[in-house]
């Protein structure tokens, strides 16, 4: 008797949704950090790195979360307005705490 190797893989929808919600994240950031020519001297030398990073995990969690709902948005009629109503919600909140955080100690203040 032979044993296989299975390998544990993530589901091509799941990591489909991570890379759309982090690279939305990523647009999204980077429009407002193309919009700074002169950053003040009293920002960290490196100060664009924090805000590309947590942004875009923030988006990745989006991705997650719509991914998880989606057995609510397939049951069809008002359960899937529901489903994307509320995938769109908690994208947008945590896409916006993502900013927040990136940009906490710069351009937030």
């Amino acid at each position: 008797m032979t044993q296989k190797n299975q390998l544990t893989t993530l589901p091509t929808p799941l990591i489909r949704s991570v890379v759309i919600g982090a690279v939305i994240g990523l647009t999204v950031i980077v429009t407002f950090l193309l919009q700074v020519h002169n950053p003040r001297p009293e920002w960290p030398e490196y100060w664009i790195v924090k805000p590309l990073l947590i942004v875009p995990i923030a988006g990745s969690a989006g991705g997650i979360c719509f991914h998880l709902l989606r057995l609510l948005r397939h049951k069809g009629g008002l359960a899937s307005v529901a489903g994307y109503a509320l995938s769109l919600l908690i994208y947008l909140v945590g896409i916006w705490m993502g900013i927040v955080l990136g940009l906490d100690g710069t351009l937030w203040n």
